[in-house]
């Protein structure tokens, strides 16, 4: 394996592993793009940094809905798909409700319970060789890989 490689899996691995530095570089992201930092959105981009699950985002506005009775579900959406933009947080698009991953914006697998809804990263790497032979078989441009194994976790399995 080349050094570049060892590196990129050694930063994806470690990328964020200390919530203050997390929620550092979301707040100079958002400032970059001059968007406003209400109280409300600083908590949210705070409960994101500190989030060490994937968190939907009825989850997130329900939290901060307890310190910011006025709060509105649209300004979680907008800060949300703003940061999805800025590649700052991965979307786990779901049915009922996306989940969001602001530890880990780089795309990765996803193991999803069947029962319990719980999400974990699967610890693989998406194989950047292999997207790109897709695409040329395929045509598609890829934009966002997104892979998502459902089962059931340990503890579901276990009360089966």
């Amino acid at each position: 394996m080349n050094n570049d490689y060892l590196l990129g899996l050694i930063l994806e691995r470690n990328l964020v592993t200390d919530p203050d530095v997390r929620f550092n570089q979301l707040i100079a992201a958002l400032k970059e793009r001059d968007f406003r930092l209400t109280p409300q959105r600083v908590e949210l981009v705070r409960l994101i940094a500190v989030s060490d699950g994937h968190p939907s985002a009825s989850q997130l506005y329900t939290k901060i809905k307890r310190q910011f009775p006025t709060m509105s579900h649209a300004t979680v959406y907008k800060t949300l798909k703003l940061l999805k933009e800025m590649n700052q947080v991965l979307e786990i698009d779901l049915r009922e409700d996306s989940h969001y991953d602001g530890n880990r914006p780089q795309p990765h697998p996803h193991l999803i319970c069947i029962q319990c809804k719980k999400i974990i990263d699967a610890e693989v790497s998406l194989d950047q060789g292999t997207l790109r032979s897709l695409e040329q078989a395929s045509g598609y441009t890829i934009l966002r890989p997104q892979i998502s194994l459902y089962g059931l976790c340990p503890d579901c399995k276990e009360e089966s």
